[in-house]
């Protein structure tokens, strides 16, 4: 039992609670009403309230799921996670941000996996990688993804940091491509008909630019183009534009 770990669990509990304003809640105690439902990778370097600047309750909607996955397999057939289906048919959330990450490891080891054959063995892991599969291998088939050439990295190697020809990752480009296809997926689910839906990559490795901890607008209800998207957001925050694609 890691009794320091809790200790540092209830004094950051503390500190949160010494920091909150005597009525923030009064406005929530009752129900919710947050403008945007964010599903983000499961990872501890990405935090969704934190790359938002979120310190109020009420705004964001979490869910975290590896590989930033906004589906979830019901009785066989693939359809709208709930965590992110509930707050747009029930809390009136208009607004759905899928965010990935660069160096993903969940996009990493479906690379593997599209390689290898080589699978996690935790089972859970697991089918979270296998759902990421497809889409892996379909952005293998993509040029735009790996170059030219016959689905590996061009200079050969089948390392899923392997660069493609414009000196990226391949698994980065293909974590982007990853955010279309999962954009993609929540437009075409009935819960988000109504929904404006954006995609993100939160980069921490320098590879949209270099700046750490920018979340870039690679997609704005599944317009993927860098002009159009630097028209929606506007002069002041074009630099939150950026493709590998």
């Amino acid at each position: 039992m890691d009794r320091r770990i809790l200790a540092d669990l209830l004094g950051r509990n503390d500190d949160h609670v010494a920091a909150l304003p005597p009525d923030v809640f009064d406005s929530h105690r009752d129900g919710q009403r947050p403008g945007v439902v964010s599903v983000c990778c499961s990872d501890s370097r990405v935090s969704q309230e934190g790359m938002f600047a979120v310190d109020e309750p009420g705004f964001l909607f979490t869910s975290g799921a590896i590989g930033n996955s906004v589906s979830a397999l019901v009785d066989g057939e693939r359809v709208l996670d709930g965590s992110v289906a509930y707050p747009l048919r029930h809390t009136h959330t208009e607004v759905l941000a899928v965010v990935g990450h660069t160096g993903c490891g969940a996009v990493g080891a479906a690379l593997a996996a599209a390689r290898t054959g080589e699978f996690p063995a935790e089972p859970g892991v697991r089918a979270a990688v296998e759902a990421l599969l497809p889409i892996v291998e379909a952005g293998l088939d993509d040029p735009a993804v790996v170059g030219e050439g016959d689905g590996e990295a061009v200079d050969g190697t089948t390392d899923e940091d392997a660069e493609s020809d414009a000196g990226v990752s391949v698994r980065d480009r293909l974590v982007e491509y990853n955010v279309h296809e999962q954009v993609a997926f929540a437009r075409g689910s009935d819960e988000a008909a109504d929904a404006t839906v954006y995609g993100f990559v939160y980069d921490l490795h320098g590879v949209y630019g270099d700046r750490d901890g920018v979340a870039y607008l690679v997609n704005a209800d599944g317009e993927r183009d860098p002009a159009a998207l630097r028209d929606l957001v506007g002069a002041s925050h074009d630099d939150h534009v950026a493709t590998l694609l």
